[in-house]
């Protein structure tokens, strides 16, 4: 489904469910304009009307857990990715825990709405924002980019959204017949940053470390003077010089 305008693809889906309406599994909603878009840590998402990619996801993981939600957070990453990697190449990267970086610049994101019942998964409003065709960024959007700021022409969005919706699907089949450790992997070694000497501040603390590995359940761990520290989203920030 496409619309012109509303205020959040996830907010849309979220209301359509809460009225207790049949929706189906991989049901995708895409907006032009998105005026209450959101990201990570109620980030809001700023965006071009008809020049970006702003649709919400639903599925209807059942067969994960609720201790396996970072794992459905990997795959849908990663589905993002393989559809960008043909365009972008290496500089390509995964930041935990699931933005989209071309080099030191956000190409996009995506927020996760896991819905449980009981001990499993009962479905999952996935939001995703990829910058395609805007050029200028608002001036606290520093670190943003675009497909078209990278490789100067337009792109179709709607040829991307199904590259990417093909892929995510490919990760989320991968995801039910039990392949957990080659999600694990696949993501791990896409992560930005990883294994690179770099800058992070916590606790109001600047301190040089290394990303080593992300637990199962989505925690990050970096490597300090030798002694392994593990962190929570909001726990760790990435310094760029």
């Amino acid at each position: 489904m496409s619309l012109k305008e509303v205020d959040s693809t996830n907010t849309f889906l979220k209301n359509i469910l809460s009225k207790s309406k049949p929706v189906p599994d991989g049901t995708v909603i895409m907006a032009e304009t998105q005026h209450a878009g959101r990201g990570q840590r109620e980030n809001t998402w700023h965006a071009e009307p008809g020049k970006n990619l702003t649709f919400s996801l639903l599925l209807k993981p059942g067969f994960l857990s609720a201790q396996q939600q970072f794992d459905l957070t990997r795959a849908i990453s990663l589905g993002v990715y393989d559809a960008l990697y043909p365009l972008l190449r290496d500089s390509l990267k995964i930041k935990w825990p699931n933005d989209i970086y071309y080099g030191d610049k956000k190409l996009g994101g995506m927020l996760i709405e896991n819905i449980l019942q009981g001990s499993q998964i009962k479905s999952a409003i996935i939001g995703i924002g990829i910058n395609v065709n805007q050029v200028n960024f608002p001036d606290n959007a520093t670190n943003a980019t675009s497909i078209k700021n990278i490789l100067q022409r337009d792109y179709e969005l709607k040829n991307i959204l199904a590259e990417i919706c093909n892929n995510i699907e490919v990760y989320y089949l991968h995801l039910k017949a039990g392949r957990i450790e080659y999600i694990r992997n696949m993501y791990l070694n896409r992560l930005y940053w990883l294994n690179e000497p770099r800058q992070f501040k916590s606790n109001g603390q600047v301190f040089e470390g290394r990303i080593i590995n992300v637990k199962d359940n989505g925690l990050l761990v970096i490597d300090q003077n030798g002694g392994e520290q593990v962190y929570n989203l909001k726990e760790i920030e990435f310094l760029n010089k």
